[in-house]
């Protein structure tokens, strides 16, 4: 079977960028991720074991958020490359960065990169 788990809406404060700006005062960022999985057995027998544990995707979100970059097609290449490795499941991921209010030069709400592993 297959299944999807998002984990959406993770809020966090940031200082990516290419400006000097930005790695000073920093900005607001939303992640979210797709899981594309079979969690059959997990729902069969109620153990957390047989599932991806949401936990540890927003521990990873959040420490790889932490670390700084230019871009954020960076820090979503190491998010991805971090839930394939630590995560043990047969599983699909498709991570999503929006920046919130981006300094460019006109009114746009945000910018985001997507990547599907």
């Amino acid at each position: 079977m297959k299944h999807k788990i998002n984990v959406s809406g993770i809020q966090l404060y940031a200082f990516h960028g290419c400006l000097d700006e930005e790695a000073k005062i920093g900005g607001k960022y939303e992640v979210d991720v797709r899981i594309d999985t079979d969690f059959s057995a997990a729902a069969e027998n109620d153990t957390l074991k047989d599932t991806i544990d949401y936990v540890q995707v927003h521990k990873i979100v959040a420490e790889e958020m932490a670390i700084r970059s230019k871009l954020i097609e960076h820090v979503g290449m190491r998010i991805v490359k971090r839930l394939k490795s630590e995560i043990k499941q047969d599983a699909n991921y498709k991570v999503l960065i929006t920046k919130l209010s981006p300094p460019i030069n006109g009114d746009v709400r945000n910018v985001s990169i997507e990547i599907k592993s």
